[in-house]
């Protein structure tokens, strides 16, 4: 596509001269992700926070979402989401967490839908979760997010070397940090599916840095004489176009997601889209910069004096 044909052509890009205007953006990013994340907190899904899921069919026809928002709205429950399910329009998924969100309370609120709903329709599932899982299920989510981290902190440290393994730290916790804190900025909603976002999105972040940093790394070995600083901005041109053009077909893929899927995927297609951008920019103006606060060429050799064989 001619659209996209400056992408594919060699870039002399000279990237590195914006990065205080991307500290000082990415800076913003953290303050506003911090102080919404203190004040609003997050909008805990029913994963976390307890709650029941009803799935229903009805024996009519087409369902009146609004009406039925309207015959529940008398319930005043805490949380009360509506999603019509299918193409037909004749499934329903209910979402309602009681004002006393223990046990007894949910099963209450879920006779008193039952009630209002009577006989024209079919409840097909009706799931609890209580408030002592709820808790469980978040640290639970809570602990694999971090010992994602750690891990892929092991494998960046052990692929390359201390000082990179710092930079692509960087960039991931500035990726994982914004995007969390979007997510309570925007008020979408946190649930055992955005963890699982969450998660996706630390892979795919890492392996845009890794990337970037196996090319650096060449680039090393290959113009020794060639300053740090030409050298890393050669390193991201060379990969710019493999960047752009992968992070692109994954925007469309979760921009359709998010247009298109549905309140269930909502928040899951939310946080792939922002972290794929997000991820991109922090691979060039954060895990790059970093690592150019360290004497890469002088760190090299002392890795050969070390292992005479390099890193794999």
């Amino acid at each position: 596509m001619k659209i996209f044909s400056w992408i594919m052509k060699d870039t002399k890009i000279d990237f590195l001269k914006a990065r205080k205007i991307a500290y000082v953006i990415s800076c913003l990013l953290m303050v506003a992700s911090v102080l919404s994340i203190t004040i609003k907190g997050f909008n805990y899904g029913i994963d976390f926070s307890g709650g029941a899921v009803i799935d229903v069919r009805s024996k009519n026809g087409p369902v009146d979402v609004e009406k039925v928002r309207a015959d529940l709205s008398s319930l005043k429950l805490d949380e009360l989401t509506l999603q019509s399910v299918g193409n037909n329009n004749e499934q329903l998924m209910i979402r309602a967490q009681a004002n006393n969100a223990d046990e007894e309370s949910q099963r209450i609120a879920v006779n008193q839908i039952k009630e209002i709903l009577g006989n024209d329709f079919i409840f097909e599932r009706v799931e609890s979760v209580g408030p002592q899982v709820g808790e469980e299920l978040k640290l639970s989510g809570i602990l694999a997010s971090v010992f994602a981290c750690v891990a892929i902190s092991l494998y960046i440290w052990f692929r390359f070397e201390w000082r990179f393994a710092v930079g692509a730290l960087a960039g991931l916790f500035h990726d994982l940090f914004i995007t969390v804190g979007l997510l309570s900025i925007f008020h979408m909603d946190f649930s055992l599916t955005t963890i699982a976002a969450i998660l996706t999105l630390a892979g795919y972040s890492v392996n845009d840095t890794v990337v970037t940093y196996d090319r650096v790394r060449e680039n090393l070995q290959k113009y020794r004489k060639m300053p740090q600083y030409d050298l890393l901005n050669k390193s991201i041109n060379d990969i710019f176009s493999r960047t752009i053009l992968t992070s692109l077909t994954t925007l469309f893929a979760s921009i359709s997601l998010l247009v298109f899927g549905g309140e269930a995927l909502r928040s899951f297609a939310f946080v792939i889209t922002i972290g794929v951008v997000i991820g991109t920019y922090s691979s060039i103006y954060v895990a790059v910069p970093v690592i150019n606060w360290f004497d890469l060429r002088k760190a090299e050799e002392v890795e050969k004096d070390i292992n005479p064989f390099g890193n794999a």
